[in-house]
């Protein structure tokens, strides 16, 4: 019986672990509000949370808020098609919020003055397996670069305007083998 149970365990361990492997990481395309590829994020799964890691061209210099959104959807030019922050626990927003945060408030990016940004970031409580703070529950989820900065507080999106950038954060996206090069790679080969 104890042999028995040992191999049922062995066997939902390695299940979890495939299941673990095929979601993480993941990378995701991020487009402007015309469309075009302006970079990549790639989101791995961590004992705190999801990390990011994205690269992106050809913004405006300066700080930008980044949220996590709840749709996997980027229809341009406003990507409103990506819906709110992602928010499971009706927190209300901000980082600085006393009562905050959503699940999907990260800390503003800066662009610096060639437009371009190289960040780490980590998803604080999210996850790319299964539950209620799944990135990837309901299909997915989006990742949504604003015009202006997130003040931390305000509601409901810290006052961070208009969307710029957005990209699907989904296993099919993930998955798509024909996914567009990604600028930021071509600039540094030029260099």
């Amino acid at each position: 019986m104890k042999k028995f149970i040992l191999v049922v365990l062995a066997n939902l361990l390695f299940i979890v672990s495939c299941s673990a492997q095929e979601r993480s990481p993941i990378q995701i395309d991020m487009y402007n509000a015309d469309g075009d590829s302006i970079g990549t994020a790639t989101l791995s799964e961590q004992v705190d949370g999801v990390k990011m890691k994205a690269s992106v061209e050809g913004l405006e210099p300066g700080l930008h808020g980044i949220h996590v959104h709840e749709f996997p959807k980027c229809e341009g030019p406003d990507f409103k098609s990506a819906g709110n922050h992602l928010n499971p626990q009706g927190k209300e927003h901000g980082l600085m919020h006393p009562k905050g945060a959503h699940l999907g408030d990260l800390p503003n990016i800066e662009v610096g003055a060639d437009g371009t940004a190289e960040v780490d970031l980590t998803v604080n409580g999210a996850t790319l397996l299964e539950g209620k703070n799944s990135l990837l529950k309901n299909d997915g989820s989006s990742l949504v670069i604003h015009e202006k900065q997130d003040d931390g507080a305000s509601q409901p999106a810290g006052e961070s305007g208009q969307r710029v950038a957005c990209g699907t954060i989904s296993l099919s996206e993930s998955n798509n083998s024909q996914s567009p090069t990604d600028p930021t790679q071509s600039n540094e080969e030029e260099e």
